[in-house]
């Protein structure tokens, strides 16, 4: 039993080891693959033409300064609108859903960007205690280790954005043909809005409810004060 005990004190010890020079290195390097690009191209999902694209993705990182001011702020006013003033997790939201839950309304999420970082970056996407589990731990870690800048600048160059389409340059190009930081406010709005579900929804080709919703959207983004 002590055997077993020293194997998992140790298994552990190289797990939180690990994980904290993973998080500690990417605050300054880019993350060119995630455990989600891998998993689409292997187990690609949607139509015979997205299944295709998602074997062969799209990702290009670039830096927060090479992308549309608009972009950050249409992923906040989208997605989660207390990012600058959380430390990872939202409790008002959380406490929301847990409501609108109980009384049996429409399940809804309230996983903050951070979060949405964590399991983008070093985990699987699923529903599993063990799967939330680690992407609290992760979300806590990043949130001590990286800025607020950081951590929105990773988002929005791992977040999936489309079939087989991971980041913003990528969507940038995809969609609008052009590089993110040429995005209009309307345009990063249109990402913003179609980030719930990438797969089906196309902000080249919006419906009148994602205009509708990228409408609103664009009364909620603010650029940063100079």
């Amino acid at each position: 039993m002590r055997f077993i005990f020293r194997i998992l004190k140790w298994l552990i010890a190289i797990f939180v080891g690990s994980s904290v020079l993973a998080v500690g290195a990417y605050r300054y390097v880019p993350v060119k693959v995630t455990p989600l690009m891998v998993i689409r191209a292997i187990r690609p999902v949607g139509t015979e033409r997205q299944k295709e694209t998602q074997r062969h993705w799209k990702h290009e990182w670039v830096a927060l300064d090479r992308m549309s001011e608009w972009m950050p702020s249409a992923v906040v006013a989208s997605e989660d609108n207390r990012f600058y003033t959380h430390h990872g997790f939202d409790t008002t939201e959380i406490k929301k859903a847990m409501e609108e839950n109980r009384k049996g309304g429409r399940q809804r999420g309230a996983s903050t960007i951070s979060q949405q970082t964590a399991k983008n970056v070093f985990l699987w996407p699923g529903h599993s205690w063990l799967r939330k589990g680690l992407e609290a731990y992760f979300t806590v870690l990043i949130e001590m280790m990286w800025p607020k800048e950081r951590i929105i600048e990773v988002y929005l160059n791992s977040i999936e954005m489309g079939a087989g389409i991971y980041g913003a340059q990528a969507a940038a190009e995809y969609y609008f043909g052009r590089p993110a930081i040429d995005l209009t406010k309307r345009q990063c709005a249109l990402i913003a809005v179609c980030l719930p579900n990438p797969i089906k929804r196309d902000p080249a080709h919006p419906t009148p409810y994602l205009n509708r919703r990228a409408t609103k959207i664009m009364r909620y983004m603010k650029l940063p004060d100079k």
